[in-house]
Formats: C-alpha cells, structure tokens, sequence
C-alpha cells in the first residue's frame, strides 16, 4: 500500500483497511517531531502535577487521561500527511479508547481477586478485542471509508 502526502492512498480500496504497525518509521521521524511530542507530553504531565497539588490527586489524576501525545500527532499528521490521514488517526485512538476503557473494567474486576498476571492478561485480551470488534463494526456501517482516496 502506497501514501500520497494528502493521506490518499492507492493501490486497491481495500489494502487502506489493513491495519500495519511500522517500527522503522520511528526511527525515520524528524527529532522536531518527537521534542514537539515529548513537550506536549511533559506539558500535560506538568499540568496535572500541579493540579494535583492544587486541589488533590483525584482531579490531577483525571488530567492524566488527557492523551496529551494525541494533540501533537495529530497536528504534525495533519500537517504533513493530510487531514484526511489526521481524521483517520483520530478516528483509530477513540476506537483505542474504548478498548482502554474495557482494560479498566475489567482489570478493576479482577485484581482484588485474582493475580496480578492473570487479570492484566485479561484486560489486555479486552482491550484488544473490544478495540478490533469496534473497528470492525465501524467499517461494516460504512464509517471511515471516507480515509481513502480515489481508485487509481
């Protein structure tokens, strides 16, 4: 599969569904782009710090939810790869969010009375298959086909 720097891609309609993981593109990311991820990282972290010294850990804590490395990928993909690619990722991290949230639930279940081991391994196993099964459902209602660009 192919990407044009709009976030189109090209090659057959359905190769822009699969799902790949490249770890060599992060070694070929701009060091920019990694400090300006860092800074909103260490940013959120900071604000949350000081809110929790603040007004408690309760609130400081809820800001650590914020996913604050999200902001600044989706800036720097929108602006070198497209909105559309920016709408795409956006699309696939609140997908991923609901796959955290099943984690919660069901690590929250099963530590106080299982293993550490076994519950984590359970709630992975959640977070993975809500994530997918969410995805899946997504693209069986048509959303996100808006991601890819014209046949060629």
């Amino acid at each position: 599969m192919t990407s044009s720097p709009n976030g189109e891609h090209g090659g057959e309609q359905g190769s822009a569904d699969r799902v790949r993981l490249d770890v060599r593109a992060a070694l070929r990311m701009p060091r920019k782009d990694l400090l300006i991820r860092f800074a909103f990282g260490v940013g959120v972290s900071a604000v949350a710090a000081i809110v929790s010294a603040a007004v408690g850990p309760f609130q400081g804590g809820a800001l650590l939810a914020f996913p604050a490395i999200l902001l600044a990928s989706l800036t720097l993909v929108a602006k070198e790869e497209g909105l559309r690619r920016a709408r795409d990722d956006a699309r696939g991290a609140a997908l991923g969010t609901l796959g955290l949230l099943a984690f919660a639930v069901v690590a929250a279940v099963l530590l106080p009375h299982h293993s550490a081991w076994l519950a984590l391994g359970a709630a992975t196993a959640a977070w993975v298959v809500v994530s997918l099964l969410a995805y899946g459902l997504l693209r069986a209602v048509g959303h996100g086909g808006d991601e890819r660009g014209p046949k060629r």
